[in-house]
């Protein structure tokens, strides 16, 4: 199976709102949850959302306002099943 990309913006805005103290979480998020073989995480260029928190994109949906205090939360209700979702199209397509 081909590696999905997770993207995690870097850009300045998303520094200042602390990107850098998710950075190590989210690693551990893809580790918890076994995820090390189907998901690359990436950091990227500004996703040109800077008025709405840090920003995550997986395929072409965008994961908002993103802080290092719901991160975990975020992971779980948005990111996590969209993850499970096209790992499922990929074990029955």
């Amino acid at each position: 199976m081909t590696k999905e990309n997770l993207y995690l913006c870097m850009g300045s805005a998303c520094h200042q709102l602390g990107v850098y103290e998710v950075l190590p979480r989210i690693q551990g998020l893809i580790s918890q949850y076994h995820l090390e073989e189907s998901i690359e995480l990436k950091g990227s260029f500004c996703l040109e959302t800077c008025s709405s928190g840090i920003v995550m994109k997986f395929q072409d949906k965008l994961f908002v306002d993103i802080n290092p205090a719901n991160l975990e939360e975020k992971f779980i209700l948005e990111i996590l099943p969209q993850i499970q979702l096209k790992m499922q199209e990929y074990s029955h397509g």
